[in-house]
């Protein structure tokens, strides 16, 4: 595997397209978030699939799928970030965190498991933490429970684990997520044993849209505040977001603002995070670097062009 392509910033984020022997594409970033230096916080985000095969309705990743990639394929990411920034397999950030959620559905390849495995010996790093986001597929059950197991095992209290819900209203779930998923309740079971033991709180991601729908009530019967926490994001400005008329209404703030205080008076932590604007120029957000560069074949540093057709459905 080589890195073939990047573009970005090392004050915000830097995103990196590498392509694999087979001629595959994958990408993956760096980032500080504001207003953290490197030396405070470090967030890497790496793919866990050539592509997508979900098909979400705000997600460019979802246009191409080829495979996923090996546990090596999965680590290339995080040993060339690492090495490219600090020389060697050591981090000297007082939090370093890894997420699991670029390109694809993480637990739709077991090489995850394997990599969050062999992180902790791999690495020089103490004040490392995972994150991994997840629509929960139904068929991942065996997935989630090794996933826990790996937890409770390695990380214990430092694991940040995510469920993308996006909606409340199930048809509007459905038309965004267009795949057949856990149900709240087996989300919620789930989330309760992840959270046991731990001070981190299970969250429930909303990527708001203008019309998105978000009843405190419905969240309530199923997901204890004393459990979950909620983060509200952005909708970034996809090809498919586009596509699919899908704006985003974060920074329209009387909508947010209801939303947010109506969650928050039902008794839920509110998480509102909104990147720097300068991410969608740099296009390190929601995973479509490899779109950019393959529908407008751009010129990226130590990049060259492929031909879209094979990598589009």
């Amino acid at each position: 595997m080589k890195v073939i392509a990047k573009t970005g910033t090392d004050e915000l984020a830097n995103v990196y397209i590498a392509q694999s022997e087979q001629g595959k594409l994958i990408e993956f970033v760096e980032s500080v978030p504001p207003p953290f230096t490197r030396d405070e916080k470090w967030v890497l985000i790496i793919s866990t699939l050539y592509g997508c095969p979900i098909k979400c309705r705000f997600c460019d990743a979802g246009n191409f799928y080829s495979g996923k990639p090996s546990k090596d394929e999965l680590l290339f990411q995080i040993d060339y970030l690492i090495k490219n920034r600090f020389g060697g397999k050591s981090v000297p950030s007082k939090k370093f965190k890894i997420q699991f959620s670029r390109m694809g559905e993480p637990s739709l390849n077991p090489a995850v498991l394997k990599a969050l495995k062999e992180i902790p010996s791999r690495y020089n790093a103490i004040g490392f933490y995972p994150s991994l986001s997840t629509i929960a597929p139904n068929g991942t059950d065996n997935f989630f429970e090794e996933l826990l197991h790996i937890k409770n095992k390695y990380y214990k209290n430092k694991f940040q684990f995510q469920f993308s819900i996006h909606s409340t209203d199930l048809n509007q779930r459905n038309w965004l997520i267009p795949v057949k998923t856990w149900n709240y309740d087996k989300m919620a079971r789930f989330g309760r044993k992840f959270h046991q033991g731990s001070d981190q709180k299970v969250t429930l991601n909303f990527a708001l849209t203008d019309n998105s729908i978000v009843e405190p009530n419905i969240l309530l019967s199923h997901f204890n505040p004393d459990n979950f926490l909620i983060k509200t994001t952005p909708v970034n400005p996809t090809y498919n977001a586009q596509k699919n008329n899908l704006d985003s209404s974060i920074s329209k703030s009387s909508k947010q603002n209801i939303i947010i205080n109506n969650l928050r008076n039902a008794g839920y932590e509110v998480i509102i995070s909104i990147g720097d604007l300068t991410e969608n120029e740099i296009g390190s957000n929601c995973g479509q670097h490899v779109m950019n560069y393959l529908k407008n074949k751009v010129k990226f540093e130590n990049s060259y062009t492929f031909p879209i057709e094979k990598y589009l459905v």
